[in-house]
């Protein structure tokens, strides 16, 4: 299905009866992503999964879109839809969106359940910086030796083979937009979280890694955290029987 969001087309699906679920993805991926959490869902409640702008069957937004343009969207979404009483899941990128929603429309949210979440910013370290500086450098020497008439084509090309494979993956406005949003740190908003909290977290997640879970634990209160051993960034599909025990557990469900 289909909807207008700022004059932007938002592909989503929607199955079921009862409270609402609303489900985010994470960056790069799409609502296909977390189709086990929706089936997982569709029989109790009335669950909605949704392609985030740029991703999916959705639109690009027209200009690089940092979290909270994505959560404005969203909450527009929400509206439009007439959601109430919101199970809102967010993985990583969606767990961002998740963590603006739920600080700023506390009303909205029933429970929140956060996946290997982003939002948090690490302290860097002297090995960071020199990961940054050594790749700036090796940009402007990589583009000295290969610019000319096709200077966007090298750097291009540059990017391709050095860069991350999501911000390989990523072009135009969707590559400014990742630069926009994994600098959005969250923490200041996780104190303002009212909902009852879930976190589960893959030991092996080397995207968001689980010192950030263990920092959300801390600051958003009662919540609490479980760990999946043995899985990484995307825990609910390595270990989907683990989570499918937890969320049952969780929201009380058969």
């Amino acid at each position: 299905m289909i909807i207008d969001i700022q004059n932007l087309k938002i592909n989503y699906i929607q199955e079921g009866h009862g409270q609402d679920a609303l489900i985010l993805h994470g960056w790069g991926c799409n609502s296909q992503t977390v189709m086990p959490i929706y089936n997982l869902l569709k029989r109790h409640y009335r669950v909605t999964a949704v392609d985030l702008p740029g991703f999916g069957e959705s639109a690009k937004p027209e200009t690089p879109f940092d979290s909270y343009d994505y959560a404005n969207v969203i909450k527009q979404f929400i509206d439009k839809l007439g959601l109430t009483r919101i199970v809102l899941f967010g993985h990583s990128h969606g767990g961002r969106i998740s963590i603006i929603l739920s600080s700023q429309y506390p009303e909205l949210i029933d429970k929140l359940i956060l996946i290997d979440s982003a939002g948090i910013i690490p302290k860097r370290g002297i090995k960071y910086h020199i990961k940054v500086y050594g790749f700036k450098a090796m940009k402007k020497l990589y583009l000295f030796f290969h610019a000319g008439k096709d200077g966007d084509k090298s750097l291009e090309a540059f990017y391709k083979k050095h860069g991350s494979e999501d911000y390989r993956q990523s072009d135009g406005i969707m590559r400014q937009t990742m630069v926009k949003v994994v600098n959005d740190n969250l923490r200041h908003l996780l104190k303002d979280i009212k909902a009852s909290t879930l976190l589960i977290w893959g030991e092996e997640d080397d995207a968001t890694p689980l010192s950030d879970g263990r920092i959300m634990e801390k600051e958003i209160k009662g919540s609490g955290l479980v760990v999946i051993k043995g899985a990484g960034h995307y825990s609910f599909i390595d270990d989907f029987q683990t989570f499918r025990l937890v969320i049952k557990s969780f929201l009380n469900i058969n």
